[in-house]
């Protein structure tokens, strides 16, 4: 006996769980390399999501479907907060810039 698997099955378990990670990985990215690995397992995700889609019968993407979703809100979300930490690092640096060249010898403290 044969068991039948749909084709695509299993790209759209893998674009899942990478949706899945994106989105953990997005929720804690506290450091910058959680979010560049966000949004990397995000664009593997939309990769085999839309594969699997491809290749999978009509009204049995489901999973691939979910995969996607997962991915885009993953990836839109990371997006969004590794580019405001870059900015936020950015206008630290130019503040600490601006401030040592005020200040050269530090602050005056009499």
């Amino acid at each position: 006996m044969e068991v039948q698997q749909d084709p695509g099955r299993g790209k759209a378990a893998a674009s899942l769980v990478c949706g899945i990670l994106g989105l953990v990985f997005t929720i804690f990215s506290y450091t910058l390399w959680l979010g560049i690995a966000a949004i990397i397992l995000s664009i593997v995700g939309l990769i085999l999501g839309v594969s699997a889609r491809k290749s999978m019968p009509a009204g049995t993407a489901g999973m691939a479907t979910a995969g996607l979703v997962c991915s885009i809100v993953a990836l839109a979300i990371s997006s969004i907060v590794v580019l405001s930490c870059a900015i936020c690092a950015s206008a630290a640096g130019c503040a600490l810039a601006e401030f040592n060249r005020s200040f050269p010898g530090g602050l005056p403290l009499s």
